[in-house]
């Protein structure tokens, strides 16, 4: 069944810690770049990161420099968000996405192919 699944969201106070993860299956998942987007009540989803199908590539919105760190397992056919330090600001919905066989424009939504459910990261002040 082609899907993917976040797990990993929480509440957590600023400054904290928590780590996304996304599993995918039913796609060649060595061959398919992976975006983490967010999006907060009343405003537009927002890019994150992304990294390329080899983990070559990596990109990350100014606003998370730094403080987040995106992974991938090829092997486990996962994508892991690493998020430091975060800051009220930061509470959203989290998705991850696929974009078979892309590297080039990978902060654009419009890119992906397959979309997963969010998982909810609330950061308390």
């Amino acid at each position: 069944q082609l899907q993917l699944v976040e797990s990993g969201g929480a509440l957590v106070q600023a400054g904290g810690s928590l780590r996304l993860s996304c599993a995918a299956s039913g796609l060649t998942f060595s061959t398919t770049s992976m975006g983490w987007f967010r999006q907060a009540p009343g405003k537009e989803r927002e890019f994150v990161s992304a990294i390329s199908w080899s983990g070559g590539i990596t990109h990350y919105a100014d606003s998370v420099k730094g403080r987040f760190t995106i992974s991938r397992d090829n092997a486990q056919n996962m994508v892991y968000l690493q998020m430091n330090n975060l800051k009220p600001e930061d509470t959203s919905v989290y998705y991850c996405a696929a974009a078979y066989q892309v590297t080039f424009y990978l902060s654009q939504a419009t890119t992906y192919d397959l979309w997963g459910q969010g998982t909810q990261v609330t950061v308390s002040s």
